[in-house]
């Protein structure tokens, strides 16, 4: 019986080792792959337009427009949670 236990530990381990050197191996394969593509295409900055103006205040309109429907939206389940 105790021969079967310490052959169950040893798997448990060689096991737990080979998953842990694959995690540790993942991990540095996709930080090298992150390396290489912002490397061989790097990011440019965006540049800002007209358009983009105009759509920053189309964007604090909507906001507005959602801020009033969540509010209203809690004060109808406030009102229902009441009764």
């Amino acid at each position: 019986m105790g021969e079967l236990l310490e052959d169950g530990l040893g798997l448990m381990v060689l096991g737990m080792g080979f998953v842990f050197l694959f995690l540790v191996i993942l991990i540095y394969a996709t930080s090298y792959m992150s390396r290489l593509l912002n490397h061989l295409f790097p990011e440019l900055p965006p540049v800002p337009s007209s358009s983009a103006m105009s759509k920053s205040s189309d964007k604090s309109v909507v906001d507005a427009q959602m801020a009033a429907v969540i509010t209203a939206a809690v004060h109808q389940h406030r009102n229902n949670k009441k009764r």
